[in-house]
């Protein structure tokens, strides 16, 4: 893909009427790809686009997928639930870019969060009591046998414990969800019940309830810490959890310097502060 994003260089389109030259034939490129599954000569049917490449974002945190990471990602989404967990992760994942030679302010790290906004705390915590009553047994149940290689969790007790002996790993599903249900389960002895009340809700992101002040002492102190480089946020419901997120935290984040006030840029890339990758063919014509 990389390639057939770099089939023309940036300034092959000069559309000029005048000479009637849409564009500078030396500078298309085929890329003459032959792998093991397929191949593809080239060239894409489209100018270089606006970013040079797609941010690149992976989604994983098995040892192969941190190595992936730390290879081609440039964001990176994964559960962090505590700031212990998520400062660990951000060294080790960025630790390994080096052997890639990136420079490891090009990843962000930026776990989900699912926000639940109160003008209280009291009032967040009503809101999230009412959100967890709403989670029916069968989709409980539905999603975390998704998470568990697709085991069927229906003929066991709602609130008895996981069939632990009988849930096997599928190498062809996630197996860093997999674990992370796994492991909490066992950690803190949950029922399915309990198991699936704490998962559903954010997808076994990380929930943080509380007035705005509130959950922006948590995201400043995950931000500051270096656990993270910022949040993907994911609110309970929409479109009502995402205005009270942007109507009463947003503000009190750019109040504290956190947040920006206008947008740097006109793309994703601009905004997330990663460099325009360079075509790779004009890099290597003479000057």
């Amino acid at each position: 893909m990389r390639g057939l994003w770099d089939s023309y260089e940036d300034d092959a389109f000069v559309r000029d009427r005048e000479s009637a030259r849409y564009f500078i034939p030396e500078k298309l490129h085929h890329l003459n790809h032959k792998g093991k599954f397929f191949s593809v000569r080239g060239p894409l049917n489209a100018a270089r686009p606006p970013q040079g490449h797609p941010v690149f974002a992976q989604a994983g945190s098995s040892e192969v997928g941190r190595d992936f990471a730390a290879e081609i990602a440039e964001v990176v989404f994964t559960p962090l639930l505590t700031l212990d967990n998520a400062k660990a992760f951000c060294a080790d994942l960025k630790g390994r870019m080096a052997k890639y030679g990136r420079d490891p302010a090009h990843l962000n790290i930026m776990p989900g969060l699912n926000p639940i906004v109160g003008r209280t705390d009291e009032e967040a915590e009503e809101k999230h009591q009412f959100l967890q009553s709403m989670i029916h047994p069968d989709v409980g149940r539905m999603l975390l046998s998704t998470e568990l290689a697709g085991f069927d969790l229906r003929p066991f007790p709602v609130d008895g414990p996981l069939p632990y002996d009988l849930i096997k790993e599928d190498p062809k599903s996630s197996k860093g969800t997999f674990r992370y249900v796994i492991d909490m389960a066992r950690r803190d002895n949950l029922s399915i019940r309990e198991l699936y009340m704490r998962y559903a809700g954010a997808r076994g992101q990380r929930t943080v309830k509380g007035s705005p002040q509130r959950i922006a002492d948590e995201m400043e102190a995950w931000f500051l810490s270096g656990a993270v480089d910022g949040f993907l946020v994911q609110p309970a419901i929409l479109p009502g959890g995402l205005d009270d997120f942007a109507t009463l935290v947003i503000p009190e984040l750019q109040r504290r310097g956190l947040f920006r006030t206008e947008y740097e840029g006109r793309t994703l890339r601009d905004r997330l502060g990663l460099p325009r990758p360079p075509n790779r063919y004009a890099k290597a014509r003479p000057s």
